[in-house]
């Protein structure tokens, strides 16, 4: 496998068992988008969707993935951004500099599991209401 300069983009139900090189594979309803390493190391990189992971802008032709993707605990350590369909390469991290993105990447992820368990959703909309 080789290097992927470019990603096209499939709007799927469900991931596929086997994804396919160069498909970036976004499924809205279970809030998560799916590909292989860039780099070509063959190995799938899985991104949930939501505020404290990532997103997804749709320009029509293309998507662009946001933040970036480093895949740190994969051999190949990549890390790249998916801007408008196209792949770019960032810098390689120190083990620090990656131990200071998942600290923080931890902490996000708490601050969204306390804001969706404080809200209560619909139904605690409705006691607070009408309760």
């Amino acid at each position: 496998m080789n290097a992927q300069p470019t990603l096209k983009h499939e709007f799927v139900k469900y991931i596929p068992d086997k994804p396919r090189e160069g498909i970036l594979y976004i499924s809205r309803e279970y809030k998560t988008a799916t590909h292989l390493c860039c780099c070509g190391c063959g190995l799938a990189v899985v991104t949930p969707l939501n505020s404290a992971k990532w997103s997804i802008s749709d320009h029509g032709n293309s998507v662009s993935l946001y933040p970036s993707i480093g895949n740190w605990s994969f051999p190949c350590k990549s890390h790249y951004w998916i801007d408008h369909g196209r792949v770019k390469w960032a810098r390689q991290m120190s083990v620090k500099q990656i131990s200071m993105v998942r600290v923080r990447d931890k902490v996000d992820a708490e601050k969204l599991a306390k804001g969706k368990a404080g809200k209560g959703g619909l139904l605690g909309w409705i006691r607070h209401w009408f309760g």
